[in-house]
């Protein structure tokens, strides 16, 4: 029961400041940073980059069916994040540096703690924003 009533309250708001989170920590490595993005982390900001506005309107407005709006698009992101990552963390995806565009998409302009990169970031945000979404739509489900 508490599961459902915080995520009709809090879920929605909680996605939406993830995505917030994720769109200005990208805005922040490009244009602060000078971080050129490869060209999978463009297809991955084209994904999360919506939700702002998106999540941001639906929680104003209490609307829990935006859930079903914003999952396709997340999970297309999701599964570029994850590619992104396998190609960058491991070798199968081998053939030297990965030419997206510029940048090579194996580039790593950041590496804390061995293991958290950009694409990391992405991933987590992605994972993130649509548990909550699927917790939310769980819980506006139920709550009928």
């Amino acid at each position: 029961m508490r599961f459902k009533a915080f995520m009709l309250e809090q879920g929605l708001a909680l996605a939406w400041a993830i995505s917030l989170i994720a769109t200005m920590g990208s805005l922040y490595f490009s244009e602060v940073m000078g971080y050129i993005p490869c060209n999978l982390c463009w297809y991955q900001r084209i994904t999360m980059y919506p939700m702002v506005v998106f999540l941001g309107i639906a929680t104003v407005k209490k609307d829990y069916g935006i859930v079903k709006y914003c999952v396709p698009t997340l999970l297309i992101g999701l599964a570029i994040s994850i590619y992104h990552n396998l190609m960058e963390k491991t070798d199968w995806f081998d053939g030297g540096n990965h030419a997206c565009g510029i940048v090579p998409c194996d580039a790593e302009y950041i590496n804390w703690f061995g293991f958290i990169t950009i694409p990391f970031l992405s991933l987590m945000a992605h994972i993130l924003v649509l548990l909550l979404l699927f917790g939310v739509s769980r819980a506006a489900k139920t709550a009928r």
